[in-house]
């Protein structure tokens, strides 16, 4: 499994590192805090395609639950009809139902390389060796954050803030593109309601104890990221709205 790791680094993670150390070499100061926001807005920014793709998908499906459980009735104890039926439907209304899975795919490992880098790249060291040879290496180094808060160590105000923003995205994803779907019971019901909670009150904890035991560089990228997801969020359902009242106008 080397080549995995070898694919990793070479695609993912060291061409996060060379952009936050360029970054880092350029802002005044040598802000590494400034750099993380920057590093992680621009990586939002290149998922943000990705994840109106998903949203797209996602309410697609919730728009096709009405037929696909008059399906699901209908074919009650004939899977294989039931499914050769759902397939159908799927194409009729031009709905790919892996299109989420494929797109958490490819944010994944970005994400997980955003993360790594934060976590095992501690400034003000640089490691020469993952530079390529084009990138600048920094004359000057600052862990004070805009001379506030040290993002070297533990910041217990990084990771307070953390946790709220987690509170904030997940509050904002639950309204929005991951909104249950009203009148649901059951099972589905159910779980929908246990991950809602989850995400607004067991998240949060974690993000904030994870950023308080790691560093303030890594609590800075949460709270970007979250703050980021609460944009986007908002940019995904304008932009659906959008996308439904321009539909409707041509019906």
């Amino acid at each position: 499994m080397a080549w995995v790791s070898t694919f990793f680094h070479a695609v993912f993670y060291n061409p996060i590192y060379n952009a936050l150390v360029a970054l880092v070499a350029v802002i005044p100061n040598g802000d590494v805090g400034v750099a993380i926001i920057l590093v992680t807005i621009v990586i939002r920014l290149v998922l943000l395609p990705f994840s109106l793709s998903a949203a797209r998908t996602q309410r697609a499906m919730k728009e096709l639950e009405p037929r696909l459980k008059e399906l699901k009735e209908k074919h009650k104890g004939d899977k294989e009809k039931e499914a050769v039926q759902t397939l159908a439907l799927y194409r009729e209304a031009r709905v790919n139902p892996f299109a989420s899975i494929l797109t958490l795919f490819i944010q994944i490992p970005i994400l997980l390389a955003l993360y790594w880098v934060f976590f095992y790249e501690p400034f003000p060291a640089i490691n020469a060796a993952r530079l390529y040879a084009f990138t600048p290496v920094p004359q000057l180094v600052s862990l004070q954050f805009l001379g506030l808060i040290s993002v070297a160590g533990k910041s217990l105000v990084l990771a307070v803030l953390a946790a709220v923003t987690q509170f904030f995205q997940a509050q904002a994803a639950l309204s929005g593109t991951m909104k249950p779907t009203p009148g649901t019971g059951g099972f589905q019901g159910d779980f929908q309601k246990m991950m809602g909670m989850q995400l607004k009150y067991v998240f949060p904890f974690l993000i904030g104890t994870i950023s308080y035991t790691t560093s303030g560089a890594v609590a800075l990228y949460f709270i970007t990221t979250n703050l980021a997801g609460v944009v986007q969020e908002w940019h995904v359902r304008r932009t659906l709205d959008k996308e439904a009242g321009a539909l409707a106008a041509k019906v």
